[in-house]
């Protein structure tokens, strides 16, 4: 996904974050590239460090599209969730793949859907990338 840094910062109690707009909102996650990174447009990799659980940081979205948003110290993504016939769980974030981990029984229609997740913002990292 290309998202525009707006700074890259840490704080004595958190790991390096970086501060991001993209087309479909802004928060601030982990920072896995160049802590001394330039402000501009970067390709970036997403991936999560969570587990999900449906009714507790995973649930179906009140509207449809993709959203990404702060929700306290936690990053509200919001995606289409398909379940793959392998059973990889995988989050579209407009365009994105992000590859989720899910525990438990997830609803029959959730596939196909729109969902929101709730994930610390210190479990979900980008990886920038140069095409």
């Amino acid at each position: 996904m290309l998202v525009e840094l707006v700074k890259v910062a840490k704080f004595p109690w958190s790991p390096w974050l970086a501060q991001i707009r993209t087309p479909y909102g802004s928060t601030a996650v982990r920072w896995r590239g160049d802590p001394a990174a330039e402000p501009g447009e970067v390709h970036v990799e997403w991936t999560v460090d969570e587990d999900f659980r449906w009714g507790q940081n995973a649930k179906p979205a009140a509207a449809s599209g993709p959203d990404i948003r702060a929700g306290g110290h936690c990053v509200i993504l919001q995606g289409l969730l398909s379940v793959e016939e392998d059973g990889a769980t995988v989050m579209d974030l407009g365009g994105s793949l992000i590859l989720l981990d899910i525990t438990g029984p997830l609803p029959e229609n959730a596939s196909g859907a729109w969902i929101e997740l709730w994930v610390e913002r210190e479990k979900i990292s980008l990886y920038p990338y140069v095409l």
